[in-house]
C-alpha cells in the first residue's frame, strides 16, 4: 500500500536534495551534442509486466464463436461489448472480489474503445521466453534485434539531442528499463532512473526550495573556484583527472547542471499543491502551472504510483525534457481512497494494483486481467487527452506525434477448468501486443486469433492480412514500432513492417 506524502517527508525530501548537491547522484547524462532535428516524436512505453493476455483485452474470444468455449478462455457473449467502426472487442465487468482478496471493484473497457479505437493497433506475435526478465527485455529490444539497443534508446538517438534528459525510467523494477548493449551510442540516450516522480523535481535545482542557501551569484562563484582551481590541484584531482568517469561526473554536475537549472524545471514540474502537508511556499516554492489539470487526470497520483508517473510523464514530453519516458504499476498491492469513501477500508474500487499486476493472474486470472486492463486503459486515456491539448506546431497536438507501446513479458494459458468463472493461469508464449498511436496503422488488427485454439497467428508485413500457420516474433514487432516512429533504421537489416505504419 502507498502513503501519502507528509510534511515530513516533504521536508525530508528537501533537505536529501540539499544535502545531495547540485545534480550529483541523479545520474544525469552529459549534454547531447549529436545532430538535433526539429521533428521530434515521443514515444511512452507503458510496461504491462507478468502478462498482459491479448484474448482478455481487444482480442477476447466470444463463446458463441469457439467449438470449445467451454474450455478455452473465452467469454459470455452478452460481457462483450463491440464498438461501432472498430474490429475490437471490450470487456466490461463487476466482480465481488479478486480471487482471495475481499474487494469489489468494476472494470471498464469499453469506455476506451470508443473513445480510441481509431488509434489503437493490435500486432500477434509470439515470445521466445515466458520468464519475466528475458520476457520483459525483449519487449524492448526486439530479442536484441539492433545491437542491443532498447526500443527507448533508438528513439532517443533519432529525436533526443535537443533534450536535457531524453531518455527517462519513471518506474524501476522491471527489465522494461533495463539498458542496451550497445556501448557505441552516446551516453545520453541510456535512461535516467526517476525513483519517486513526486520528488524528483525537488532535485533539478542546486539551491531552491532549501531555506538559508546562499545567493546564487555567490553559489556560481563558489562552484567555479571548485571546479577551475580547487579540484584540479588535488592530489585526486592530479591522479585520477584523466579518468573518463570523473570527466563524466565534471560534466554532469558542470555543463547538465547549467543547462537543467537554466530550464526552471522545478517551477514546471511539481505536481503537488499547496497545502498544510505540503509547503511549497515557506520553501520559494509553487506547483507547476499545469498541476490542476494533471490532478484532474491522475486524481490518486499521490496513492497510486502509476498515475504519479504518468503525471510526470506528461510533464516531462510538455516540456521538451524527454522524447521517450517509460512507465509502469508497480509490484505491490495498491489502495487508493474512492470518491465518496473517505476513511473505509476495502471500500469498492479502492484496489487499483493487485499483487505483482498482471502476474496475480496465477490466483485469479479473469478477474485479475480485467482489473489491469481496466487500469491501463485509464491511464492511456489520461495521457491521451493531456497530450491532445497541448499544440506542438500549426494546430498539430502533442499527441499527433506520440505513441504508447504496450510492452508485456508473455501471454497466459489459454485453457480454462470446464466452466470455470475464474482460475489461474500460468505463463504462455503466445499473445499479441496494443499500440495507440495516430502515427500506427489504427483500427487495425494484424493478424488474427484462433477461436477453437485462443491461439494467434500472424500476419503479412506488407499488408497486414493474417496468414494461418505464420507468427510474428520480436524482432518483427520491435522494427515496426521503430518505422513507426520515424526512426531511421538504414543498416541494421531489420525488416520492412509496412504494415504496422499509418502512413506507409
Amino acid at each position: 500500500m502507498t502513503h501519502r506524502i507528509t510534511r515530513r517527508s516533504f521536508i525530508g525530501g528537501l533537505g536529501a536534495v540539499g544535502a545531495a548537491g547540485a545534480l550529483g547522484g541523479l545520474g544525469l547524462s552529459p549534454i547531447a551534442r549529436a545532430q538535433s532535428t526539429g521533428d521530434p516524436r515521443f514515444l511512452i512505453v507503458l510496461g504491462a509486466g507478468g502478462g498482459a493476455s491479448i484474448v482478455d483485452g481487444p482480442l477476447a474470444i466470444p463463446a458463441s464463436k469457439s467449438f470449445d468455449a467451454d474450455r478455452l478462455n473465452t467469454f459470455p457473449d452478452q460481457m462483450l461489448t463491440r464498438i461501432d467502426g472498430a474490429p475490437f472487442r471490450a470487456i466490461d465487468m463487476y466482480r465481488g472480489e479478486l480471487g482471495p482478496i475481499p474487494v469489489a471493484f468494476t472494470a471498464n473497457q469499453s469506455d476506451f474503445v470508443r473513445d480510441h479505437h481509431r488509434d489503437m493497433m493490435v500486432a500477434t506475435w509470439t515470445r521466445t521466453s515466458v520468464n519475466h526478465a528475458i520476457g520483459q527485455r525483449r519487449s524492448v529490444t526486439g530479442n536484441e534485434a539492433w545491437l542491443g539497443r532498447t526500443l527507448q534508446e533508438c528513439v532517443a538517438m533519432q529525436y533526443g539531442a535537443d533534450f536535457p534528459l531524453p531518455n527517462v525510467h519513471l518506474s524501476s523494477g522491471s527489465s522494461f528499463t533495463d539498458r542496451g548493449t550497445d556501448g557505441g551510442l552516446p551516453s545520453w540516450c541510456y535512461g535516467e532512473v526517476v525513483s519517486d516522480p513526486r520528488l524528483w523535481p525537488l532535485a533539478l535545482d542546486g539551491a531552491r526550495g532549501i531555506p538559508g542557501a546562499p545567493a546564487k551569484d555567490l553559489l556560481d562563484k563558489a562552484r567555479a573556484l571548485r571546479d577551475a582551481n580547487l579540484d584540479p590541484n588535488s592530489r585526486f584531482g592530479q591522479v585520477f583527472g584523466g579518468s573518463e568517469r570523473l570527466k563524466h561526473w565534471t560534466r554532469i554536475r558542470g555543463e547538465q547542471r547549467r543547462l537543467i537549472e537554466s530550464l526552471g524545471l522545478i517551477d514546471k514540474l511539481i505536481i503537488t499543491p499547496e497545502g498544510p502537508q505540503n509547503p511549497l511556499a515557506a520553501f520559494g516554492l509553487a506547483q507547476s502551472p499545469d498541476g490542476e489539470r494533471v490532478r484532474a487526470a491522475f486524481p490518486h497520483y499521490d496513492e497510486d504510483p502509476l498515475e504519479a508517473q504518468a503525471a510526470l510523464a506528461f510533464l516531462l514530453i510538455k516540456h521538451r525534457v524527454s522524447c521517450t519516458v517509460t512507465i509502469g504499476p508497480p509490484g505491490s498491492v495498491v489502495f487508493v481512497t474512492p470518491e465518496g469513501s473517505e476513511g473505509e477500508r476495502l471500500a469498492d474500487d479502492s484496489i487499483t494494483n493487485p499483487p505483482i499486476a498482471f502476474d496475480f493472474s496465477h490466483q485469479a486470472h479473469r478477474a485479475v486481467q480485467g482489473l489491469m486492463w481496466h487500469r491501463m486503459y485509464r491511464v492511456m486515456d489520461g495521457l491521451i487527452r493531456l497530450l491532445r491539448e497541448e499544440e506542438f506546431a500549426a494546430g498539430e497536438s502533442l499527441w499527433d506525434r506520440s505513441m504508447i507501446y504496450m510492452a508485456t513479458d508473455f501471454g497466459r494459458d489459454k485453457k480454462r477448468p470446464a466452466g470455470a468463472e475464474d482460475w489461474g493461469t500460468g505463463h504462455d508464449l503466445d499473445n499479441g501486443v496494443l499500440v495507440v498511436s495516430p502515427l500506427a496503422n489504427g483500427n487495425r488488427i494484424l493478424g488474427e486469433v484462433d477461436p477453437d485454439t485462443g491461439r494467434t497467428y500472424g500476419f503479412d508485413p506488407q499488408t497486414g492480412d493474417p496468414v494461418r500457420g505464420s507468427h510474428m516474433d520480436e524482432r518483427q514487432i520491435f522494427s515496426g514500432i521503430l518505422h513507426a516512429m520515424g526512426v531511421d533504421t538504414s543498416g541494421s537489416g531489420l525488416p520492412d513492417m509496412r504494415a504496422m505504419r499509418r502512413h506507409a
